[in-house]
């Protein structure tokens, strides 16, 4: 078996962060990633000002990653449009792009990075890999995103009618930019909600979360696609610009709102292991990458045993962005809500600050929020 002090489940952004604060502070982790290239995950695709502010803390300039950038929001719900600007600038960038420039900037620091593993389960802080080895570490980072493994399953029930996460890519096209330009667009619709904007390559990336009623309803993917464009005109005008049988990922199950509610002693959970915030909210990537860099600080004062101790803090801390992302999750799935959401062609001033009390910084502070 072989050992190592920090190792580190999932090369996505938690993991590459994890990594490369680990490398800078003089440690050498291990970061077993099962993708053998860098691919465009489903989820992703828009970093807020608080995420780029956390990325300039461990040293990488925002300026230099190339994404489009974002100052507007819009709402579409029904026939309505609201648009305000957002608190600062953001940028839409495709994880393919983001994800490869972290794990790059993690092995150029000194982490050990192997691609290609299949990790089957995790046993405290040992994984087993697809091809019967064991890897272990003194302290394990879990950063597998949405996909659980077994030995370390998120406790989120899965209801009667649970969401699911879809994802398609739209081509760059002059009319698409017209349309989307310097925003990030919110599609309201019956049962779910939609967020779209424009990627560093001119591409649009499409991102919605469904309740699986609508998908069974419909058939089958392509037919919801169908059915949402005839629904909400401005998505239809959008989807236009899908030329032949477009490519769909589509993830089942997704616990929106769970928080971790605890772990054990070496096993330090991060990004969609430690909460899954509603993705119209825009903060996935910036709980992924905050909360790397919290767990390693954290590490670097208290090892492994510290691990609990981080959790239950970090669940805290996790309470006000999730929770008021389910609060406009549910406004966004109801069209009888949708009135609430627009106010005279802005934003309503309540979603406007929640813009703002959305976002997670990467810098502890203690929150008298309940866990």
């Amino acid at each position: 078996m072989r050992r190592t002090p920090a190792l580190i489940a999932g090369g996505g952004p938690a993991g590459s962060v994890a990594a490369l604060l680990l490398a800078q502070g003089g440690d050498r982790p291990l970061v077993l990633e099962r993708s053998r290239e860098p691919q465009d995950a489903l989820c992703g695709g828009f970093l807020s000002w608080r995420t780029l502010e956390s990325l300039a803390n461990v040293g990488l300039d925002p300026a230099t990653l190339g994404g489009h950038v974002v100052r507007r929001v819009v709402l579409f719900a029904g026939k309505g449009r609201a648009e305000s600007p957002l608190p600062a600038p953001a940028i839409g960038l495709s994880r393919l792009r983001l994800d490869a420039l972290l794990l790059d900037a993690a092995r150029t620091a000194g982490a050990g990075v192997e691609r290609g593993v299949t990790i089957r389960s995790a046993e405290d802080t040992t994984l087993h890999t697809g091809d019967g080895a064991a890897v272990s570490g003194d302290t394990l980072f879990l950063a597998t995103g949405k996909h659980d493994l077994r030995g370390t399953m998120r406790d989120a029930p899965v209801g009667d009618d649970p969401a699911m996460g879809v994802r398609v890519r739209l081509a760059p096209n002059p009319a698409l930019t017209r349309l989307v330009g310097d925003a990030i667009e919110l599609h309201a619709v019956a049962g779910g909600y939609g967020g779209l904007v424009l990627q560093e390559d001119g591409s649009a990336n499409l991102c919605m979360a469904l309740r699986r009623s609508r998908l069974k309803a419909a058939g089958d993917l392509p037919a919801l696609l169908r059915e949402l464009a005839d629904e909400l005109p401005a998505l239809g005008e959008r989807l236009a610009h899908l030329h032949g049988t477009p490519a769909i990922d589509a993830i089942a199950n997704v616990p929106y709102g769970w928080r971790a509610k605890g772990t054990v002693p070496g096993v330090y959970r991060l990004g969609d292991q430690a909460g899954v915030i509603p993705s119209l909210a825009g903060e996935g990537m910036g709980i992924a990458i905050a909360s790397a860099i919290r767990a390693v600080r954290h590490w670097q004062g208290h090892g492994p045993d510290g691990a609990p101790d981080f959790q239950l803090t970090l669940r805290r801390h996790l309470h006000r962005p999730i929770a008021l992302a389910g609060v406009l999750r549910t406004l966004a799935e109801h069209p009888a809500a949708h009135p609430l959401l627009l106010a005279g062609g802005r934003v309503a001033p309540l979603v406007n600050a929640m813009a703002r009390w959305t976002r997670i910084t990467s810098v502890s502070r203690r929150s008298a929020n309940p866990a």
